[in-house]
């Protein structure tokens, strides 16, 4: 991922989760609180206590319906993540439509099948507004005996070391280092995202997800722990020794995924291994 790229997905990312799309639901509740206030003063509790669940259901509505966008955009971006476990949307526009139709029937005044029909338009003005979850799942099939879940939840794992790794990147003040870690990344992205496309791949990438992935999570994060406390020329050069063996091995694991060649690349993989329990990482 170029930087061009990379600065294109942090402001898609930036921008999704400060994305106006779903604040209009915090809004609408509003009205309740001082009809709330109002049925108080007049001492009707069952208009206070309809008023207020009416704008507690609304605010719950509101959190489910972002967090289930946002769950929507990660799902959306990614060609590892599996479908949103809870379908956060559609539980939304089920507490919506089910809140509407209590305020019109128990608030409102209004008949059991006028307050249905309120439910329902509301929920379809939900549907409208902003959709269902997604139902159609980026399925990974199985591949040399491992079954598509088992590959995915091996992506989704190694995904989350990325992610360690970066976090922990974003601790370590050295431009050149920061550099090194974030083209680990890159490629080690690039390794998932191959094995993805083509799940064969996951055999002869196992040994990377297994060994090198994780073995780069605990160098940096043992790298970014420690730096902070000494500033020591040999401990940052053997760091940077270890990044660029890594990366190498990285690179070479990507190009014979690209390349269906797998021949020479254990002993390279026996290399690493060696330098990563020399410098007391594995």
């Amino acid at each position: 991922m170029n930087h061009v790229t990379k600065l294109k997905q942090s402001v898609s990312d930036i921008l999704q989760r400060y994305s106006p799309r779903g604040l209009m639901l915090y809004f609408l509740p509003m009205a309740l609180i001082p009809a709330t206030f109002i049925s108080l003063a007049k001492g009707h509790v069952l208009d206070i206590s309809v008023n207020a669940a009416g704008f507690a259901f609304y605010m719950l509505a509101a959190w489910c319906l972002r967090k289930g966008l946002q769950a929507e955009h990660v799902y959306a971006n990614s060609r590892i993540a599996r479908l949103p476990q809870t379908p956060l949307k559609t539980i939304a526009a089920v507490i919506v439509a089910l809140t509407t139709g209590m305020i019109a029937w128990l608030g409102a005044g209004h008949s059991l099948s006028a307050a249905l029909m309120f439910a329902g338009g509301a929920f379809l003005g939900m549907y409208l507004s902003y959709g269902l979850d997604p139902r159609d799942e980026n399925k990974i099939t199985a591949a040399y005996g491992y079954s598509g879940d088992e590959i995915s939840k091996a992506l989704e794992d190694s995904s989350r070391i990325i992610c360690s790794i970066e976090l922990a990147n974003d601790r370590i003040r050295n431009a050149e280092l920061n550099r090194r870690i974030e083209r680990i990344c890159e490629v080690a992205n690039n390794i998932l995202g191959e094995i993805a496309a083509d799940p064969r791949d996951f055999r002869r990438a196992r040994k990377f997800l297994n060994v090198y992935l994780d073995g780069a999570r605990q160098v940096t994060e043992g790298y970014a722990k420690t730096h902070q406390q000494t500033h020591s020329g040999e401990l940052e050069q053997n760091f940077r020794n270890v990044l660029e063996t890594i990366e190498s091995v990285f690179k070479e694991q990507h190009q014979k995924l690209l390349e269906e060649d797998v021949f020479d690349l254990d002993v390279k993989i026996e290399v690493l291994t060696s330098q990563l329990k020399r410098e007391g990482i594995l």
